[in-house]
C-alpha cells in the first residue's frame, strides 16, 4: 500500500538531471532502434549488462535487421546466443521477430496490445520497447525499478507476486514524465543498477534520496521485501565423450522441448550409476569401452544443480549407420567442427576442459 505521496515535478527534474550526468554508455542507447532495443531487453533478462555488452554486439553483427534475424535458421540463432542461458529467450524472440516481418512489415509495432502479444514479451518488455524507442509514457517495470520505488515509498509488499508489480506498474503510470518517458524509466532502471543497489544502497549519493521514504525511516537495507526461493535440487549426472576410430566424437541433440531444448550435449542422462550411461550408450547402437573418468562438472541453474561426471570412451563398434549421418539427432563430427553447434555452458565447460585441453 502506498501512502506517501511524492512531488512528481521535483522528481521527474532530481531524476533526470541525475542521468544526463550519469548514464552509461552502452551500446543499445545510442539510438532508438526498437528492434535493437528489443534485442538488448532480452537479452539484459536474468544476465548483467557486461556479460551482455559482447553478445549484443556480435548479435546485431549477424543479425543488423528484423529480417535477417526472422530469415535466420533457429540452430544459428541459438549459436549467437550460446552461453547466455535461458535459451527459451533466444527461441521466443525468433518466433515474434518472425511475426513481425510477416504481419507488421518488419516493423517493431508501437501499441502494448500488439508489441504485448509478440512470444516472449511480457509486461516489463513491452513497456521498455513503447517507452525507450518511442518515447511511449508506458511503465518498464523491473527489479531494478520495484527496488528503487519500494524504498522511495517504503512499501513493504512483496515484490515476487504479480500484483504487485501491478500495483508498481500503476505508480510509474502517475510518475513518468510525459515528455520524456523514454530516459524516465531508462533512469529509474540505471538508478537501481549503479546507486540503489540490493545491498548497501549508497544514499548519500542519490539524487532522489530527499523523496525516500525507506532513507527516511532507516529501513533501506530491509527493502524490498522478496519471498525466498527453496534452495535449487541437485542432480547427479553422467557424461561421456565418446570417440571413433577417426577420433571423431557422438553428439546428440536434446529434445524439441523442455530444459536447453534443442542444444546439442554430449550423450548424457541423469543417474549416479556407471552401468546406466554403458546401457543407454548401447541403445544408441554403439559397443564402447570406458576408459577413465575425466572430469566433474558442476553447473547451477536457477531450479537445480547438476553435477557431472565426465567419462571418455572408445568405440569397439559401430552398429548404427545413423551415425555418421549429419542429420541425425545423434551423430559423430570431426573436433574441428564442433564449435559450429550449440551446446550448453555445461558442456562447453566439457568441451574446454577435457576435449579441446586433450588435444592440445
Amino acid at each position: 500500500m502506498f501512502v506517501k505521496k511524492i512531488d512528481k515535478q521535483e522528481f521527474q527534474q532530481d531524476l533526470l538531471t541525475w542521468y544526463d550526468e550519469n548514464k552509461r554508455d552502452l551500446p543499445w542507447r545510442r539510438e532508438r532502434d526498437p528492434y535493437k532495443i528489443w534485442v538488448s531487453e532480452i537479452m539484459l533478462q536474468q544476465t548483467k549488462v557486461d556479460t551482455v555488452i559482447p553478445y549484443f554486439q556480435r548479435f546485431m553483427s549477424l543479425f543488423p535487421t528484423v529480417y535477417d534475424l526472422a530469415e535466420a535458421d533457429e540452430e544459428t540463432v541459438l549459436k549467437a546466443w550460446e552461453g547466455l542461458g535461458y535459451y527459451s529467450r533466444a527461441r521466443n524472440l525468433h518466433q515474434a521477430v518472425k511475426e513481425v516481418k510477416e504481419s507488421y512489415g518488419g516493423i517493431v509495432p508501437k501499441t502494448e496490445t500488439e508489441v504485448g502479444n509478440l512470444k516472449g514479451v511480457g509486461p516489463y518488455t513491452a513497456g521498455a520497447i513503447l517507452s525507450i524507442a518511442y518515447n511511449i509514457p508506458a511503465p518498464a517495470v523491473d527489479g531494478n525499478v520495484m527496488r528503487v520505488l519500494s524504498r522511495i515509498y517504503a512499501n513493504y509488499d512483496d515484490i515476487a507476486k504479480a500484483s504487485t508489480r501491478k500495483t508498481f506498474e500503476t505508480v510509474v503510470r502517475e510518475i513518468i514524465s510525459k515528455e520524456r518517458p523514454s530516459e524516465f524509466n531508462q533512469a529509474l532502471m540505471e538508478l537501481g543498477a549503479m546507486v540503489c543497489s540490493p545491498k548497501n544502497p549508497a544514499c548519500l549519493l542519490c539524487p532522489v534520496q530527499t523523496h525516500c521514504s525507506a532513507k527516511e525511516e532507516g529501513v533501506q537495507d530491509v527493502l524490498p521485501i522478496k519471498a525466498k526461493k527453496k534452495a535449487p535440487t541437485k542432480r547427479k549426472m553422467k557424461a561421456v565423450i565418446i570417440r571413433d576410430q577417426e577420433n571423431n566424437v557422438l553428439i546428440e541433440r536434446r529434445p524439441d522441448t523442455g530444459l536447453l531444448a534443442k542444444l546439442w550435449q554430449f550423450p548424457n542422462i541423469e543417474t549416479d550409476e556407471l552401468n546406466a550411461i554403458h546401457s543407454y550408450i548401447q541403445t544408441l547402437g554403439l559397443d564402447v569401452e570406458l576408459t577413465r573418468k575425466v572430469q566433474e562438472v558442476k553447473h547451477v541453474f536457477s531450479h537445480i544443480v547438476w553435477e557431472i561426471d565426465v567419462y571418455e570412451a572408445d568405440v569397439k563398434s559401430v552398429e548404427n549407420e545413423e551415425l555418421y549421418d549429419e542429420q541425425s539427432k545423434c551423430h559423430f563430427i570431426s573436433i574441428e567442427d564442433i564449435n559450429w553447434y550449440p551446446f550448453p555452458v555445461s558442456h562447453q565447460k566439457i568441451i574446454d576442459g577435457a576435449l579441446i585441453k586433450k588435444e592440445e
